[in-house]
């Protein structure tokens, strides 16, 4: 794809036209979909929708889930009532080790986002023949055959569930009725066959979901980042844009890219688009034509508006995306203009997308403010769970208490530290990997007080706020921002975000006000 004129590129074929179709046709919810043998792989939320959108249909469906608990039993008691064949827990962890078996007259395998590719049932259903699909692919062909509802699809390292809220937000400014789903909020399948159907749909799609993605033509889509991450699941950094880069894929309008991220324009241009689809970019720089951007403190348009060689519209200003006196981040505003470029590639006017801004409310744990007291500013950022969402978040601050560790899922840190290292006045580190973490330190920050946490019980966040407090003066933030997923201490990221919140109040209430 030519980054200014639309034309589309081409890319190498993905194994033939019918190599993932387990049979001709299913391409909408009213396609012949009676009798197939589809095997669900993952009975969690969007495995179970899978299963329960299927058996509508007249599917047999064979579902496997190797977990357990009470959750999983109240799906597997529904799914049972729809006439589902079931292996769980105990049983399922033995029929893995002979997965072929799982697979006998099975047409297609549906699988959950958490199964990674090397997962031997997949494994054997790719020996096999079996055709698998991730559950947004599914989704996708369960749209309705006439004028079902355009997606605007949205990935990225870091941004994706801020952009996706903002986008929607914008969306239903504009009168439209609009839901933000997929990796986030609503499921996809139950958006999709929602009785009441939806005009638009903004979709958050992660590395995982877009790895099985076949046949989706989202109406325009973006890139947000790359950095590495869940190299663990994809086997390395390649497959992971790899991935990422399947976002742009039979793009119908506009594909939106990060103008500072020289790995999402790569990824534009090697897509394979619709004819006459655009390459948009956002950038914090002045906009040139066909990009989004800042002049001044004006989020300006320089893309979408009919005499963009001689002028801009107006999107809004950094005074609608500040709160509570805080400027926003830069990052912030870059996810802004991000999902302003998807907003205006649907036709939403300039002033939705202003009241998009205005209305938006910053998930949980996303540079959250905690506290400030005696000029020392606490900030929660525990969704910053890799390398790439812990830099955008300290560069946004001069003097840091860094606040760093946990699993780092097979990142490299050093590139991390070098870039923050003038801004450190300290550092806390908890979770496995912090060693990994301290030795980036003492190569590339050896002056920076580096104070290490061992202790993984309920008590450790209040000796963690006690150490950063011992080294924060008047003007720095304390940042939690890990750079790293939580499950070695917590049960997720926003766990430890609260554990941190209430250790900060519970620090700043034992302390002279």
């Amino acid at each position: 794809m030519s980054r200014t004129d639309g034309t589309a590129g081409t890319a190498d074929a993905q194994d033939g036209p019918d190599a993932y179709e387990p049979r001709p046709g299913l391409t909408h919810r009213d396609a012949d979909w009676a009798g197939l043998r589809v095997l669900v792989a993952g009975l969690g939320i969007s495995g179970f929708a899978a299963a329960d959108a299927l058996l509508e249909r007249g599917v047999h469906v064979l579902g496997v889930d190797t977990g357990s608990g009470q959750t999983l039993e109240e799906r597997a008691n529904i799914l049972r009532i729809l006439d589902a064949n079931l292996v769980l827990g105990e049983e399922a962890v033995a029929a893995m080790k002979r997965p072929a078996d799982l697979l006998t007259d099975i047409d297609l395998v549906v699988t959950s986002p958490g199964w990674r590719p090397d997962n031997p049932l997949l494994v054997a259903a790719r020996d096999a023949g079996v055709p698998v699909w991730g559950e947004v692919e599914l989704a996708w062909r369960m749209r309705p055959e006439h004028d079902p509802a355009p997606w605007l699809t949205i990935t990225g390292t870091n941004g994706k569930t801020t952009v996706v809220t903002m986008l929607a937000g914008m969306l239903r400014a504009a009168g439209l009725r609009a839901a933000a789903a997929g990796n986030v909020g609503t499921p996809i399948l139950e958006a999709v066959l929602h009785p009441e159907p939806y005009d638009v749909i903004a979709v958050e799609l992660s590395s995982f979901q877009l790895h099985w993605q076949r046949s989706l033509s989202p109406l325009a889509s973006v890139c947000l980042n790359i950095a590495p991450d869940h190299i663990d699941w994809h086997g390395s950094l390649e497959e992971y844009t790899k991935a990422k880069g399947k976002v742009y894929a039979n793009t119908q309008v506009a594909c939106v890219y990060n103008a500072q991220d020289l790995a999402t324009e790569q990824l534009v241009v090697d897509a394979d688009v619709i004819e006459g689809a655009r390459a948009v970019a956002f950038t914090l720089g002045t906009p040139a034509i066909s990009m989004v951007g800042l002049v001044d403190d004006v989020l300006a348009d320089r893309a979408f508006v009919a005499e963009r060689e001689t002028s801009a519209a107006e999107l809004g200003t950094l005074a609608d995306l500040t709160r509570g006196g805080v400027p926003p981040a830069p990052h912030v505003v870059a996810n802004a203009l991000a999902a302003a470029a998807l907003a205006r590639a649907y036709g939403v006017p300039p002033v939705a997308v202003r009241e998009g801004l205005r209305g938006y409310v910053s998930e949980p744990h996303r540079i959250a403010p905690v506290a400030t007291d005696a000029d020392i500013t606490w900030i929660d950022d525990s969704k910053a769970t890799n390398t790439h969402a812990a830099q955008a978040s300290l560069s946004a601050y001069e003097h840091v208490v860094w606040i760093a560790g946990g699993l780092l899922k097979g990142a490299d840190v050093d590139d991390l530290v070098r870039t923050a290292a003038d801004r450190l006045r300290a550092v806390v580190l908890i979770g496995r990997d912090r060693e990994q973490i301290a030795q980036a330190l003492a190569r590339h920050a050896p002056q920076v007080p580096v104070i290490d946490v061992p202790q993984t019980d309920n008590g450790a966040m209040d000796l963690v706020v006690e150490a950063a407090a011992s080294h924060a003066r008047p003007g720095d933030v304390v940042l939690l921002a890990p750079a790293a997923a939580s499950m070695d201490m917590f049960a997720n990221y926003g766990a430890r975000g609260d554990a941190f919140a209430d250790a900060v109040r519970r620090h700043l209430g034992a302390s002279p006000s």
